[in-house]
C-alpha cells in the first residue's frame, strides 16, 4: 500500500468520518502534513490530490492547509462540519433496548499489520484490497440513512476499536444502560480470523483491552480469534448505531435501498458495562 494518493484518501476518509459520527455533513477541511526533506515535492502532491479528491466525493471542499518538516511522513485533515442539533448523534443516548448496527466489517488494523510485516507472503492482496475499500469508504451514506431514522446515539470506530468505542456509548459505571454484544454477527473482513490464528496482533489492541477490559464481561463461548478483532484498533471503521426498535425495520430496509452495508450486532440493556456472548 505505498500508492500516494490511496495514503491521502483513506487519511482523508478517516479525517471526515468524526462529521459522519455525530450525523453531520462535510463542509471544508484543512491539510494537516509533515513530510521528511527527503520526501519529493511530487509524492506530496499526489498524497494532498488524493486526500482532496475524497473530500471533492463527501461534498466538500479543501481550504487550504499546514505543512512542516518531519522526521517520519504524517498526513491528515482539520475537518469542519455542520449538523442540525435536533438531529444529532451522541455518544451518552443509549436507551435500553434499542438495536446496534455496525456499517462496516472489522479488520483494518490487523490486515495492514498483516501487510507492513508481510516479510513471508503473510497477506493475500484480495484481503489487502478488502480493507483498502472498506477505509476509503466514506461513512456519509450511513450517516444520512441514519440521521432519517432519527437515530440519537452514534459512533465510528477507530483507535480504540470496537468494544472500546461501545464503552464510550455506555459511559461510567454509574450508567443504567450497557450493551450485549453477539460477538458471531460481528462482520469481520476475509480471512481475519486466520491472520489472528498466525499472531498478527498490534499494540493498540493489547493497550485497548488492558484499559477498557475491567467492564467488559466475556461468554467462555466466545471464540478467541474473534475476541481479538473487536479489541482491535481500526482505520476509517464504520459507525456504530444505536437504533430503535420501533425503527430498526425501516432502517435497515432504508440501508438496503441506498446500498450501505449494515449487520445488527447487539442490544442496549438494563445493566451496566459490556457483555459479549
Amino acid at each position: 500500500m505505498d500508492d500516494p494518493r490511496l495514503f491521502g484518501a483513506i487519511a482523508a476518509a478517516n479525517s471526515m468520518s468524526d462529521v459522519y459520527a455525530m450525523g453531520g455533513e462535510v463542509m471544508f477541511a484543512l491539510n494537516v502534513a509533515g513530510t521528511p526533506e527527503s520526501l519529493s515535492v511530487e509524492i506530496l502532491a499526489e498524497i494532498l490530490d488524493g486526500g482532496a479528491a475524497k473530500v471533492q466525493e463527501a461534498g466538500g471542499q479543501i481550504a487550504g492547509g499546514h505543512t512542516v518538516t518531519n522526521p517520519e511522513l504524517f498526513f491528515g485533515l482539520s475537518v469542519t462540519g455542520r449538523v442540525d442539533p435536533r438531529a444529532m448523534f451522541t455518544k451518552n443516548r443509549l436507551r435500553s433496548g434499542d438495536l446496534l448496527f455496525l456499517t462496516k466489517p472489522l479488520g483494518t488494523g490487523l490486515i495492514t499489520s498483516a501487510q507492513i510485516v508481510d516479510s513471508h507472503e503473510l497477506i493475500e492482496d484480495a484481503d489487502l484490497e478488502a480493507a483498502i475499500a472498506s477505509m476509503t469508504l466514506l461513512n456519509r451514506d450511513a450517516a444520512r440513512v441514519a440521521r432519517q431514522h432519527e437515530v440519537q446515539a452514534g459512533t465510528d470506530i477507530t483507535g480504540f476499536g470496537l468494544l472500546g468505542h461501545a464503552m464510550e456509548m455506555v459511559g461510567e459505571p454509574s450508567s443504567p444502560v450497557g450493551l450485549r454484544i453477539q460477538a458471531a454477527e460481528v462482520p469481520l473482513l476475509p480471512h481475519l480470523r486466520d491472520y489472528v490464528k498466525r499472531g498478527v496482533a498490534t499494540r493498540a489492541g493489547k493497550a485497548n483491552r488492558a484499559h477498557f477490559g475491567q467492564r467488559v464481561r466475556v461468554d467462555d463461548a466466545v471464540d478467541d480469534a474473534r475476541l481479538k478483532a473487536l479489541w482491535e484498533a481500526e482505520t476509517s471503521g464504520g459507525l456504530l448505531l444505536a437504533v430503535s426498535p420501533r425503527r430498526a425495520d425501516a432502517f435497515s430496509a432504508a440501508c438496503d435501498r441506498e446500498g450501505v452495508n449494515h449487520w445488527c450486532v447487539g442490544t442496549a440493556v438494563d445493566s451496566p458495562d459490556i457483555e459479549v456472548v
